[in-house]
């Protein structure tokens, strides 16, 4: 399943981790108390600046700020479209 967007320059395409259903002790969080996860897969990368090449590529599994991105929702998927810059480290 490709996604049919490219990001420009800098920005990279990603899809955010599911939110956590229960917490380690096996609670079960509600919908409205869930956090917005801060982990997620790129799917899709721009060809970076001409003096900054991007160091991140498709598949790799990032972690982000909290605020990081704008929201995107195509063919019933959520994405953040974000800069290089707001990803904090890929793991």
């Amino acid at each position: 399943m490709g996604v049919h967007i490219k990001p420009l320059a800098d920005r990279v395409l990603v899809e955010p981790a599911p939110a956590e259903t229960k917490t380690a002790s096996g609670l079960i969080i509600p919908d409205n108390a869930k956090e917005k996860p801060q982990k997620g897969t790129v799917v899709a990368v721009g060809k970076g600046k001409v003096d900054e090449p991007l160091t991140v590529k498709v598949g790799d599994t990032v972690l982000y700020g909290k605020y990081g991105g704008t929201d995107l929702k195509l063919e019933g998927v959520d994405y953040l479209m974000m800069r290089e810059s707001d990803i904090l480290a890929i793991i």
